[in-house]
C-alpha cells in the first residue's frame, strides 16, 4: 500500500525526490502520511480535494484486498 501511494504521488508531482510516505500500523488498520514539496501540494490535493480523495479510494480498495483498513493523510510541509 505504501508503494502504491508513493508511485501515484511521484507520478503527479514535479519534485518526485521529495515525496515521502510514512506508514504506521495498529492491528489491521494502516495509517499513511504523505509529505511532498510545498509547491506540489496543489497537485496532490487537487481542486476541492478530488485528487487526494481519488488516491484514498484506491488505497481503500488495495487495503480491502488484504483484509485491512487504510487511511491517508496529506501532511503540510
Amino acid at each position: 500500500m505504501k508503494a502504491l501511494v508513493e508511485f501515484i504521488a511521484k507520478s503527479l508531482v514535479e519534485n518526485p525526490d521529495q515525496v515521502e510516505v510514512r506508514e504506521s500500523q495498529n492491528g489491521n488498520r494502516v495509517r499513511l502520511e504523505l509529505n511532498v514539496a510545498k509547491e506540489d501540494m496543489g497537485r496532490v490535493i487537487g481542486k476541492n480535494g478530488r485528487v487526494a480523495n481519488s488516491i484514498r479510494t484506491m488505497l481503500r480498495v488495495a487495503a480491502e484486498r488484504e483484509g485491512k483498513q487504510a487511511t491517508l493523510d496529506v501532511m503540510e510541509p
